[in-house]
């Protein structure tokens, strides 16, 4: 299958593989289509490694990184960012946190968990510009923007070492910034996605998307994790297809089996778009931690990164006591997730994803064709 999008990164399927585990990434890639990690929560340091490590999978094939740099960014004193962003925490959501870590008796975080305090710099742009520098010295052949418009100079760097700049968009005006910005390859991403969402669906915005972007290839994000809705995207303009939530289901994904047993009993009607994880709308599988959260009583959330350096502990505590087994943590639990979750019906292996996906997609593209009356004789 040949478009602008297997043209411009040189790979046999036009699907995009995202995932925060290094090896979806690699999985996707060798099966023929383009893995891109999720870098933000990595330091540095560990980018640096997972992105060798990739190399050493693909030997040579292509694949990117995606990186979370938010538009608006609580204001703190840059010379002790996370003390100054701790102090803008009111102390009632500290104690409504706790409260309810110890209603749900969930335990300490185990010994050796990593604080959010030491990754909290990737959350600003200096931050970023330390992961993007650790990028620029790897083979990347994309690098994408998850949130708002880029920096000039990342999409200057981008052109001047060949490598695409994508950027994630959720409106028409998102498009017209990003395209104002001279960014490659526009992601129309609809509110059925996972992760950080606008409320637009993704039938309606993508073809608002493609017909906007003149030369640009436009990938469709948020409701596909089947060969048919790859097909429907194609069908609506897409030179491709972003895919993000399906890869959950996968056996490379890092989720641990709490979180993927309740993705696999989930419908797609049992996500919501909530900022209680990172402070900006973010589509996840709903939870009894949702439900605390819209109670009488809850201080609400906080805005980014606010939120999630209130957070983050909390989340360490209950992901391992989930993946222990324990009761309270097992309703708390929770993970951004799209609305394809619905879908999911066992784990398999990410390459077997890939297949499934281009060859269910070229069978629905062919029987569309068999409508067509024969040309005349």
């Amino acid at each position: 299958m040949r478009t602008a999008l297997t043209d411009l990164l040189d790979v046999e399927h036009p699907i995009v593989g995202f995932n925060r585990s290094p090896g979806v990434v690699a999985a996707v890639t060798n099966a023929g289509g383009f893995g891109v990690l999720a870098a933000s929560a990595y330091k540095p340091e560990e980018l640096d490694a997972q992105l060798t490590w990739i190399e050493e999978q693909v030997q040579g094939k292509p694949y990117g990184v995606d990186l979370l740099v938010p538009e608006k960014f609580a204001a703190g004193d840059p010379d002790d960012l996370v003390a100054s962003l701790r102090a803008q925490i009111p102390a009632e959501h500290f104690a409504f946190v706790q409260d309810l870590l110890e209603r749900y008796g969930i335990p300490p975080a185990p010994e050796g968990t990593g604080s959010f305090d030491e990754i909290a710099a990737s959350l600003n742009p200096a931050g970023a510009a330390a992961l993007l520098d650790v990028a620029f010295q790897h083979r990347i052949s994309l690098i994408a923007n998850a949130l708002g418009t880029p920096p000039p100079d990342l999409v200057a760097r981008g052109k001047a070492a060949g490598v695409v700049v994508a950027a994630l968009v959720g409106q028409p005006k998102h498009a017209r910034r990003q395209i104002d910005a001279g960014v490659d390859v526009l992601i129309a991403q609809g509110t059925e996605a996972g992760g950080h969402t606008g409320t637009i669906a993704t039938m309606v915005l993508t073809p608002e998307i493609v017909d906007m972007a003149g030369d640009r290839p436009v990938l469709a994000a948020g409701g596909i994790a089947s060969g048919r809705q790859m097909a429907a995207a194609l069908a609506l303009g897409a030179a491709g297809v972003w895919t993000g939530s399906v890869w959950l289901s996968s056996e490379e994904d890092v989720a641990n089996q709490a979180i993927k047993n309740k993705f696999l009993a989930a419908t797609s009607s049992d996500t919501l778009r909530s900022p209680t994880r990172t402070g900006k709308p973010a589509r996840q599988l709903r939870t009894a931690w949702h439900d605390e959260w819209e109670a009488a009583g809850s201080p609400g959330p906080l805005p980014m990164p606010l939120q999630p350096l209130l957070v983050n502990e909390a989340w360490q505590r209950i992901d391992a006591a989930a993946e222990a087994g324990h009761e309270g943590a097992l309703k708390l639990e929770s993970f951004f997730v799209g609305q394809v979750v619905g879908s999911f019906r066992e784990v398999r292996p990410a390459a077997e994803i890939v297949r499934k996906l281009v060859a269910d997609c070229e069978q629905r593209i062919a029987d569309l064709g068999a409508l067509l009356p024969s040309p005349a004789a």
